[in-house]
């Protein structure tokens, strides 16, 4: 098994919305603002190679949208995943499935585009793509909170290529394993309902890919709430969980939004769990 990472693009988003209710003089600190009171992130990707598969966790914003659409999130460096399927030998008929953690545009945006005729067509043409049934019509009947970030364009033409498949929901408290994945799945209700977090094994070591349940290692700290959040309260208990868990297991976090580090370790403290180590993709895989 071989893993690989890469940035889809550098982003931009309101630091008070990132971090809820806390104060912009605690959470500032470890993710500064502009002027416009705009944080640095990023939209990171893992993919999996093993002899048969070409995984891809996530697929960034993609480019579907407006200008004006785009204008308030200032993406930047665009067209990762191309470069790195480029840089490993490889292109986007070899991509065998595609993960979604959830459907906000930011997480799935890139797993459809429009071809020459202006069709919508999934980006990854040989893939199967990867959700689960309570998320899929959470995101095709969306609330008014979340309405702006579900955009159909970016997952609909999916179910009418006949390329999605969902991921089965476990009993309360237990984890998925998908077989044709090698994967397990923790699912997550706070941010959004039934997003889904895989867990890989890999040479013994378990590395989570947080998505939004950990954004980003200024979120550690367990009231660092994002205000997208649909059920806050939620989050923090499943939030506290996590956070226990991670740091009893050694687990490695692989961390989606944060502009800096890749993967980081936690560890108890007499404040609570708190950041132990930070780790790029390459120094995890020759611990």
């Amino acid at each position: 098994m071989k893993l690989h990472t890469f940035i889809h693009e550098n982003f931009k988003l309101d630091g008070g919305a990132m971090f809820g209710v806390v104060p912009k003089v605690l959470w500032q600190r470890t993710n500064p603002a502009d002027e416009d009171n705009l944080i640095e992130l990023v939209t990171r990707s893992l993919l999996i190679e093993t002899e048969d598969k070409l995984i891809m966790i996530d697929t960034g914003m993609g480019d579907k949208q407006s200008d004006k659409f785009f204008s308030y999130y200032k993406p930047r460096n665009r067209g990762g995943a191309q470069r790195k399927l480029k840089e490993i030998g490889k292109t986007p008929v070899d991509v065998t499935d595609v993960v979604m953690t959830h459907l906000h545009f930011d997480h799935c945006g890139g797993s459809v585009k429009k071809d020459e005729e202006g069709n919508l067509t999934p980006t990854y043409p040989n893939a199967t793509y990867w959700s689960n049934a309570d998320h899929w019509k959470w995101a095709v009947q969306p609330n008014a909170r979340e309405k702006a970030s579900f955009l159909k364009e970016n997952f609909v033409p999916l179910e009418e290529a006949g390329v999605l498949k969902f991921v089965d929901i476990p009993m309360l408290g237990k984890e998925a394993y998908v077989p044709e994945l090698n994967l397990q799945f923790i699912f997550v209700d706070g941010h959004t309902e039934k997003q889904m977090l895989p867990l890989l094994d890999f040479k013994g070591k378990k590395l989570l890919f947080a998505a939004d349940l950990l954004p980003t290692v200024g979120h550690i700290p367990l009231p660092y709430v994002m205000g997208y959040d649909v059920r806050p309260l939620i989050t923090l208990k499943e939030k506290e969980k996590f956070l226990n868990w991670a740091a009893n297991e050694k687990v490695y976090i692989f961390l989606e939004h944060d502009p800096q580090y890749e993967i980081c370790t936690l560890q108890h403290t007499p404040k609570g769990v708190r950041l132990e180590k930070t780790f790029t993709l390459d120094e995890f895989i020759n611990l």
